[in-house]
Protein backbone atom coordinates (compact mmCIF):
# COMPACT_ATOMS: atom_id res chain seq x y z
CA UNK A 1 0.00 0.00 0.00
CA UNK A 2 1.51 3.15 -0.87
CA UNK A 3 2.83 5.74 1.77
CA UNK A 4 1.17 9.16 1.78
CA UNK A 5 1.91 10.46 5.05
CA UNK A 6 1.32 14.62 4.56
CA UNK A 7 0.95 14.21 0.91
CA UNK A 8 4.36 13.49 0.28
CA UNK A 9 6.15 10.57 -1.89
CA UNK A 10 6.47 7.50 -0.66
CA UNK A 11 10.12 7.54 -1.01
CA UNK A 12 10.20 10.43 1.22
CA UNK A 13 11.64 10.01 5.15
CA UNK A 14 9.17 10.16 7.94
CA UNK A 15 8.92 13.42 8.70
CA UNK A 16 9.61 14.56 12.55
CA UNK A 17 7.12 17.14 14.28
CA UNK A 18 7.63 19.00 18.08
CA UNK A 19 4.75 19.60 19.85
CA UNK A 20 5.29 22.34 22.45
CA UNK A 21 2.57 22.76 24.88
CA UNK A 22 2.30 22.39 28.58
CA UNK A 23 -0.67 20.15 28.96
CA UNK A 24 -0.36 16.82 28.01
CA UNK A 25 -3.88 16.43 27.05
CA UNK A 26 -3.58 18.78 24.15
CA UNK A 27 -0.04 16.89 23.32
CA UNK A 28 -1.91 13.91 23.44
CA UNK A 29 -4.56 14.90 20.74
CA UNK A 30 -2.23 16.54 19.03
CA UNK A 31 0.28 13.51 18.75
CA UNK A 32 -2.68 11.17 17.87
CA UNK A 33 -3.63 13.45 15.01
CA UNK A 34 -0.04 13.75 13.47
CA UNK A 35 0.40 10.05 14.26
CA UNK A 36 -2.41 9.39 12.09
CA UNK A 37 -0.51 10.30 9.23
CA UNK A 38 2.61 8.53 9.86
CA UNK A 39 4.85 11.23 11.17
CA UNK A 40 6.98 11.00 13.99
CA UNK A 41 6.31 12.94 17.23
CA UNK A 42 8.30 14.27 19.81
CA UNK A 43 7.02 16.26 22.51
CA UNK A 44 8.38 19.41 25.25
CA UNK A 45 6.40 20.77 28.27
CA UNK A 46 8.36 24.05 28.12
CA UNK A 47 9.53 26.66 26.34
CA UNK A 48 13.00 26.05 27.13
CA UNK A 49 13.00 22.20 26.52
CA UNK A 50 11.39 22.78 23.08
CA UNK A 51 13.93 24.93 22.06
CA UNK A 52 16.70 22.48 22.92
CA UNK A 53 14.42 19.37 21.36
CA UNK A 54 14.35 22.16 18.32
CA UNK A 55 18.18 22.62 17.72
CA UNK A 56 18.97 18.86 19.11
CA UNK A 57 16.20 16.91 16.47
CA UNK A 58 15.79 19.50 13.69
CA UNK A 59 12.12 18.38 13.18
CA UNK A 60 10.18 19.26 10.01
CA UNK A 61 7.39 21.27 11.74
CA UNK A 62 6.74 22.53 15.06
CA UNK A 63 3.52 23.24 16.74
CA UNK A 64 3.95 25.65 19.59
CA UNK A 65 1.72 26.60 22.07
CA UNK A 66 1.65 30.75 23.47
CA UNK A 67 0.68 29.90 27.43
CA UNK A 68 4.38 27.69 28.04
CA UNK A 69 5.01 28.02 32.12
CA UNK A 70 8.73 29.33 32.08
CA UNK A 71 8.52 31.72 28.73
CA UNK A 72 6.15 33.44 26.41
CA UNK A 73 5.73 31.36 23.53
CA UNK A 74 5.95 34.61 21.59
CA UNK A 75 9.96 34.35 22.42
CA UNK A 76 10.22 30.64 21.33
CA UNK A 77 9.06 31.63 18.41
CA UNK A 78 11.59 34.75 18.25
CA UNK A 79 14.49 32.81 19.03
CA UNK A 80 13.53 29.33 16.90
CA UNK A 81 13.19 32.19 13.46
CA UNK A 82 16.41 33.45 14.29
CA UNK A 83 18.39 30.54 12.73
CA UNK A 84 15.76 28.19 11.31
CA UNK A 85 13.06 28.55 8.83
CA UNK A 86 11.29 25.32 9.58
CA UNK A 87 7.15 26.22 9.89
CA UNK A 88 5.64 27.29 13.05
CA UNK A 89 1.95 26.32 13.71
CA UNK A 90 0.85 28.63 16.60
CA UNK A 91 -1.65 26.50 18.65
CA UNK A 92 -3.71 28.42 21.25
CA UNK A 93 -6.76 29.54 23.41
CA UNK A 94 -5.79 33.30 22.67
CA UNK A 95 -8.48 34.73 19.72
CA UNK A 96 -7.30 38.25 19.57
CA UNK A 97 -7.36 39.21 15.80
CA UNK A 98 -3.85 41.71 16.94
CA UNK A 99 -2.40 38.79 18.45
CA UNK A 100 -2.30 36.27 16.29
CA UNK A 101 -1.24 38.93 13.62
CA UNK A 102 1.66 39.85 15.73
CA UNK A 103 2.70 36.20 15.93
CA UNK A 104 2.45 36.14 12.27
CA UNK A 105 4.71 38.76 11.60
CA UNK A 106 6.73 37.44 14.14
CA UNK A 107 7.71 34.51 12.07
CA UNK A 108 5.07 32.38 12.33
CA UNK A 109 3.39 30.37 9.83
CA UNK A 110 0.21 29.95 10.71
CA UNK A 111 -2.30 30.53 13.80
CA UNK A 112 -5.07 27.95 14.87
CA UNK A 113 -7.04 28.20 17.80
CA UNK A 114 -8.51 26.64 20.40
CA UNK A 115 -10.47 24.12 20.79
CA UNK A 116 -9.29 23.08 17.47
CA UNK A 117 -10.31 20.49 14.62
CA UNK A 118 -7.87 17.74 13.95
CA UNK A 119 -9.09 17.29 10.18
CA UNK A 120 -8.74 20.90 9.86
CA UNK A 121 -5.01 20.93 11.77
CA UNK A 122 -4.01 18.00 9.95
CA UNK A 123 -4.73 19.91 6.25
CA UNK A 124 -3.00 22.66 7.80
CA UNK A 125 0.27 20.58 8.35
CA UNK A 126 0.46 18.81 4.80
CA UNK A 127 -0.28 22.43 3.21
CA UNK A 128 3.20 23.69 5.35
CA UNK A 129 5.06 20.42 4.85
CA UNK A 130 4.27 20.69 0.95
CA UNK A 131 5.12 23.76 0.88
CA UNK A 132 8.58 23.60 2.97
CA UNK A 133 9.49 20.30 0.57
CA UNK A 134 9.18 22.79 -3.02
CA UNK A 135 11.20 25.47 -1.25
CA UNK A 136 13.55 22.71 -0.34
CA UNK A 137 13.71 20.70 -3.79
CA UNK A 138 13.55 24.50 -5.23
CA UNK A 139 10.82 23.25 -7.46
CA UNK A 140 8.09 25.68 -6.13
CA UNK A 141 9.44 28.93 -7.77
CA UNK A 142 8.18 28.39 -11.40
CA UNK A 143 4.57 27.22 -11.86
CA UNK A 144 1.69 26.78 -9.42
CA UNK A 145 -1.81 24.79 -9.78
CA UNK A 146 -4.58 25.07 -7.72
CA UNK A 147 -8.02 23.87 -9.25
CA UNK A 148 -7.63 24.84 -12.52
CA UNK A 149 -5.29 27.37 -11.94
CA UNK A 150 -2.31 27.81 -13.58
CA UNK A 151 0.38 30.77 -12.30
CA UNK A 152 3.36 30.42 -14.38
CA UNK A 153 5.97 32.87 -12.32
CA UNK A 154 8.56 32.83 -14.97
CA UNK A 155 6.21 33.74 -17.42
CA UNK A 156 4.48 35.86 -14.92
CA UNK A 157 0.80 34.68 -16.34
CA UNK A 158 -1.83 33.11 -15.07
CA UNK A 159 -4.59 30.42 -17.12
CA UNK A 160 -7.92 29.33 -15.49
CA UNK A 161 -9.50 25.97 -17.26
CA UNK A 162 -6.81 26.48 -20.36
CA UNK A 163 -7.58 30.31 -20.45
CA UNK A 164 -5.76 32.89 -20.28
CA UNK A 165 -6.85 35.59 -17.57
CA UNK A 166 -5.60 39.10 -17.36
CA UNK A 167 -4.39 40.79 -14.15
CA UNK A 168 -3.03 44.10 -13.18
CA UNK A 169 0.50 45.13 -12.19
CA UNK A 170 -0.97 44.62 -8.47
CA UNK A 171 -3.21 42.02 -9.02
CA UNK A 172 -0.55 40.07 -10.41
CA UNK A 173 1.72 40.44 -7.35
CA UNK A 174 -0.62 40.10 -4.64
CA UNK A 175 -1.55 36.81 -6.19
CA UNK A 176 2.34 35.93 -6.81
CA UNK A 177 3.15 36.75 -2.77
CA UNK A 178 0.05 34.83 -2.27
CA UNK A 179 1.22 31.62 -4.34
CA UNK A 180 4.24 31.18 -3.82
CA UNK A 181 3.48 30.85 0.14
CA UNK A 182 0.75 29.09 -0.43
CA UNK A 183 -0.65 27.56 2.94
CA UNK A 184 0.34 30.45 4.93
CA UNK A 185 -1.60 32.86 6.48
CA UNK A 186 -0.26 36.40 5.13
CA UNK A 187 -1.12 39.18 7.85
CA UNK A 188 -2.53 42.40 6.06
CA UNK A 189 0.88 44.11 6.98
CA UNK A 190 3.16 41.70 4.87
CA UNK A 191 1.22 41.91 2.01
CA UNK A 192 0.92 45.43 1.99
CA UNK A 193 4.35 45.43 3.01
CA UNK A 194 5.24 43.12 0.06
CA UNK A 195 2.82 44.02 -2.69
CA UNK A 196 2.99 48.35 -2.58
CA UNK A 197 6.41 49.78 -3.42
CA UNK A 198 5.41 52.68 -1.63
CA UNK A 199 2.64 52.01 1.04
CA UNK A 200 0.01 54.40 1.40
CA UNK A 201 -3.71 54.78 2.90
CA UNK A 202 -5.53 52.12 4.38
CA UNK A 203 -3.96 48.63 4.11
CA UNK A 204 -6.83 46.34 4.75
CA UNK A 205 -9.20 48.56 2.46
CA UNK A 206 -6.92 48.27 -0.65
CA UNK A 207 -5.85 44.89 -0.09
CA UNK A 208 -9.60 44.27 0.31
CA UNK A 209 -10.37 46.30 -2.86
CA UNK A 210 -7.37 44.23 -4.90
CA UNK A 211 -8.46 40.31 -3.09
CA UNK A 212 -12.10 41.16 -4.51
CA UNK A 213 -10.65 41.74 -8.12
CA UNK A 214 -8.63 38.42 -8.07
CA UNK A 215 -11.20 36.60 -6.82
CA UNK A 216 -13.76 37.48 -9.77
CA UNK A 217 -11.22 36.39 -12.35
CA UNK A 218 -10.09 33.49 -10.93
CA UNK A 219 -12.38 31.58 -7.97
CA UNK A 220 -15.13 29.67 -9.14
CA UNK A 221 -17.32 31.15 -6.82
CA UNK A 222 -15.73 34.18 -5.78
CA UNK A 223 -18.55 34.81 -2.92
CA UNK A 224 -17.18 31.46 -1.66
CA UNK A 225 -13.84 31.59 -2.50
CA UNK A 226 -11.20 28.19 -2.50
CA UNK A 227 -8.35 29.47 -3.54
CA UNK A 228 -7.41 32.86 -1.48
CA UNK A 229 -8.90 32.45 1.88
CA UNK A 230 -9.52 35.62 4.56
CA UNK A 231 -8.17 35.33 7.92
CA UNK A 232 -10.70 37.63 9.78
CA UNK A 233 -9.03 40.40 11.05
CA UNK A 234 -5.47 39.13 10.11
CA UNK A 235 -4.91 38.56 6.60
CA UNK A 236 -5.05 36.03 3.62
CA UNK A 237 -4.20 32.66 3.07
CA UNK A 238 -3.90 31.15 -0.62
CA UNK A 239 -4.92 26.96 -0.64
CA UNK A 240 -3.34 24.87 -2.81
CA UNK A 241 -6.03 22.51 -2.07
CA UNK A 242 -6.31 18.37 -2.15
CA UNK A 243 -2.95 16.95 -4.01
CA UNK A 244 -2.81 13.78 -5.97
Amino acid sequence: MPDISFGMPAAAPTPTMLVIDDEPQIRRVVRHALEADHARVIEAASGREGLDLAAAERPELIVLDLGLPDMPGADVCRDIRGWSAVPIVVLSARHSDTEKAALLDLGADDYVTKPFSTIELQARIRSHLRRAALSAAGSGDARVEADGIVIDLTKRSVTRDGVPVHLTPIEWELLRVLATNAGRTLTHAQLYTRVWDRPHGDAQQNLRVHVASVRRKLERDPVRPTLIITEPGVGYRFELGRQS
